[in-house]
């Protein structure tokens, strides 16, 4: 059941529309109608608010680059258009117009994708120039795409069909395609790599099975199930910063995370016990059986789990070490922002040990665990969910043709920046660790 409660008008005013966690899961970005807000997230008690931006409303894409100034916003309003801000400055760094509209944005140091229904834009993230136009992809609705965070090897996956679960995984560096991956019978929901980009998760939209893969080979590594008595649908995948844990969110209750580890047969020989008897016998059975039946017996299932206080809204969850312990984070689209303990040994039920609402204007905005009663979480209609960075479904944008976009597949860049000043020198983003991305922009 979902609990129930009036939002308060300050929610209610600003609007939750979508969340993302940046690459290395330090900071949250959300889009609201107002704007978008950009939060730290690296310690437990305390949900900093770093920066609000108000440039333009109804934000329903915000992704920031690791902890730079760099954040890149689409507005509703002009869904076709891509702005880049340095936040701390206050001013534009440059904007791309498309032909259609922007469904999804994803960056790393080297690289920036904007993915349309049916084409893909690369983009050099040091001066913004376009790189590489996929034309006539698969249809992509939902904008789904996934750029690995390594930009030594900037992995992008994006679906290769519109009726079945194929992968196709591109070399963003070197601007070719690696390889088809057969991931799913049913068309793809989610997918994610790890931080290292030699690991690929999906999911179906069917949502029972996830399974992982090495890149770029495409060879299968793992294989986990979620659920059999329903089909859901897959908001959000995750790895943990060392591949050991991925997590997977859903429309219901649940959130699971499952552990990455190959099962020795030596481990099972040394200990005969009834369990691992059993095991063995089904095993055995297994190549008797139909191929559906034998592969639920080689899926593995979740190895911890989270049971939310909502079902039906949409969410994110990632997985982050903060003040030196494992912690699984969910964003709510009830505009909250969960964090749970997680047990990296047992697993199990994770605990919940702090709530933080993304709104609330006051200087106290951890609300403690004990003082939580179960109508706490205040309702949302259907179309106030996560957009995982993607348009929300009830608010369609025009799709009217934009002036001045290049028939051959280009993108129309902006009049911010004029195309020498681009290379005139680094910007400085406020972070001595972060490549500085993009030219300086001269008043």
């Amino acid at each position: 059941m979902e609990s129930q409660d009036a939002p308060d008008a300050l929610e209610a005013q600003r609007g939750f529309i979508c969340a993302s966690f940046n690459q290395d899961t330090t900071s949250l970005s959300v889009g609201t109608k107002t704007g978008y807000r950009l939060f730290s997230v690296t310690a437990v008690d305390k949900l900093d608010c770093i920066h609000e931006g108000v440039e333009c409303p109804d934000v329903y894409i915000v992704e920031r680059l690791f902890s730079s100034s760099l954040v890149v916003v689409v507005s509703l309003s002009m869904p076709r258009r891509m702005n880049v801000y340095h936040f701390k400055k206050g001013t534009e760094i440059c904007n791309y117009s498309y032909s259609n509209n922007i469904l999804s944005v994803r960056l790393n140091r080297q690289r920036l994708v904007v993915c349309l229904e049916e084409s893909v834009y690369i983009h050099n993230i040091k001066d913004m120039k376009l790189l590489k136009t996929l034309l006539n992809t698969p249809t992509n609705p939902s904008g789904l795409c996934a750029l690995s965070v390594n930009h030594s090897n900037s992995y992008l996956a994006y679906p290769g069909s519109a009726s079945i679960g194929e992968i196709t995984v591109y070399d963003a560096n070197n601007l070719s395609t690696l390889t088809l991956i057969q991931a799913h019978d049913s068309p793809l929901a989610a997918l994610t790599f790890n931080a290292s980009g030699s690991k690929l998760a999906s999911a179906s939209e069917k949502g029972t099975v996830i399974r992982v893969f090495s890149v770029p080979e495409g060879q299968k590594l793992f294989e986990f199930r979620r659920g059999m008595k329903r089909y859901v649908s897959i908001s959000s995948l995750s790895f943990s910063a060392d591949a050991q844990f991925l997590c997977a969110s859903s429309n219901t209750e649940t959130v699971h995370i499952f552990k990455l580890e190959q099962h020795s047969p030596s481990q099972e020989e040394e200990s005969p016990t009834w369990s691992a008897y059993v095991g063995k016998m089904f095993t055995a059975a297994s190549t008797y059986l139909p191929s559906q039946v034998s592969d639920m017996m080689h899926q593995d299932r979740a190895f911890a789990t989270v049971r939310l206080n909502m079902f039906g809204l949409k969410n994110i969850c990632a997985l982050a070490t903060i003040q030196k312990l494992p912690r699984l984070l969910v964003a709510s689209s009830d505009g909250l922002l969960y964090i749970y303990n997680v047990d990296p040994q047992d697993g199990g039920e994770c605990v919940l040990v702090q709530k933080h609402k993304l709104f609330d204007s006051s200087e106290e905005q951890v609300e403690q665990i004990e003082e939580e009663k179960p109508e706490d979480v205040p309702p949302q209609p259907s179309s106030q969910s996560y957009a995982a960075t993607v348009a929300l479904p009830s608010t369609p944008p025009s799709s009217t043709t934009l002036m001045g976009y290049s028939e051959d597949g280009g993108a129309q860049k902006g009049e911010v920046i004029p195309e020498h000043e681009f290379a005139e020198g680094p910007v400085c983003l406020d972070d001595e660790n972060e490549f500085p991305p993009v030219g300086n922009q001269t008043n």
